[in-house]
């Protein structure tokens, strides 16, 4: 049996993919740290498909021991699609940053995607019909006012992955490596970036598009042969493309 991995399965973006890939035929690994929402997701999805199997997972994706972990305990499963969804955001400007909340966000944003991307690369890139698709924003290609050091987490995010997928192509692999580029989005996501339970996205933003809406766009990213899925944060478009960033052509041994 083969199976689809999200992290951050919980709510948002994580979660309306679940019920995305299910609709797909899909079997599913679900991670995140709150079971009590990933069981009410479990058993929502097999009320409708009752045929699919449904792994639960909860873990702690900003500790280092339990990434690992983690991911050693699911070697078992033949994981043909890994996405790399959770993740949070914080607003502030840098001189009034939080630090702890600072570093939580880098080891989750940063570190733990990329401990898990080079796992499952190591492990899948010479198998066929995988795929890494590593969640990154909007802000992960233009910088956000008020919002340095979370655009340079997702910066780092899109530049990573393109790498991979750079190298994977240049090496001829089966897997690809692939980013989806949101911009506001309806989720948890602003409550926890601007420290506040009653954010309203209406007041906040004049267009923004729903989880399952993102959901539907990370489908057509895994459809695709592209790299890059990335919401124009002026017209909120949806746009496919290959790697965005400038990048050495192989053959370039030593910089």
């Amino acid at each position: 049996m083969k199976y689809t991995a999200i992290t951050g399965a919980s709510s948002g973006i994580g979660l309306e993919t679940a019920k995305a890939f299910s609709k797909m035929g899909k079997n599913l690994i679900l991670i995140a740290r709150r079971e009590d929402r990933l069981t009410t997701l479990k058993e929502e999805i097999l009320s409708e498909h009752p045929n699919r199997d449904i792994i639960i997972k909860t873990t702690d994706l900003s500790q280092r021991e339990t990434v690992l972990a983690m991911y050693n305990d699911l070697k078992i499963y033949d994981i043909e699609t890994w996405i790399n969804n959770a993740g949070f955001g914080y607003y502030h400007s840098v001189s009034d940053q939080d630090l702890a909340k600072v570093s939580q966000m880098l080891q989750l944003n940063i570190e733990a995607l990329t401990l898990l991307s080079t796992l499952y690369v190591t492990d899948y890139q010479n198998k066929d019909q995988t795929q890494l698709i590593n969640v990154s924003s909007a802000g992960g290609y233009k910088n956000v006012p008020n919002a340095a050091t979370y655009c340079a987490s997702k910066f780092y995010v899109s530049a990573f992955t393109e790498g991979i997928a750079l190298e994977l192509q240049a090496k001829g692999a089966s897997l690809k490596a692939k980013i989806l580029a949101p911009a506001a989005t309806e989720t948890e996501f602003a409550q926890i970036a601007n420290g506040s339970t009653s954010y309203d996205y209406n007041k906040g933003f004049s267009t923004f598009h729903t989880a399952k809406q993102m959901a539907q766009f990370l489908i057509e990213l895994y459809l695709s042969q592209d790299v890059v899925g990335l919401v124009d944060r002026n017209t909120f478009e949806f746009n496919l493309s290959g790697p965005r960033f400038d990048h050495y052509e192989t053959g370039i041994k030593n910089l």
